[in-house]
């Protein structure tokens, strides 16, 4: 059965993610999962630096009015990151160590990506 068209907005989230992904691998990290989903919450970008496992969250955000991309990753969305990424830890035979990165642009723009290594906590 086809999928239905994107939205804009759903086409400008997978082409922000696509472009994240690239900038990532080109500083060495290597993508091991995309749109990693369940209940409990998403994983935009999963990737291995090293050893370790890098949960990443994606954002773009093309109006700085709400604060801009960084300021989009609310408590509440680093709480879902959070469960889908023990969920998704749960799943390994082992848990290697980790950390939470975000990825945030202000436009489709690679010059303009700013890439936050250990964005948060979980």
């Amino acid at each position: 059965m086809p999928r239905p068209p994107q939205t804009p907005r759903a086409a400008a989230g997978a082409a922000a993610e696509a472009m994240a992904a690239r900038f990532l691998e080109g500083k060495g990290l290597a993508i091991v999962d995309r749109n990693w989903r369940r209940r409990c919450g998403e994983l935009d970008l999963v990737a291995r630096d090293g050893d370790t496992l890098v949960f990443v969250e994606v954002r773009l955000r093309r109006s700085g009015g709400f604060g801009g991309a960084a300021a989009s990753i609310t408590r509440a969305k680093q709480a879902r990151i959070a469960a889908a990424a023990a969920l998704y830890l749960s799943r390994l035979p082992r848990t290697p160590p980790c950390r939470f990165d975000a990825v945030v642009l202000d436009a489709l723009d690679p010059a303009r990506i700013d890439w936050l290594r250990d964005a948060f906590g979980a």
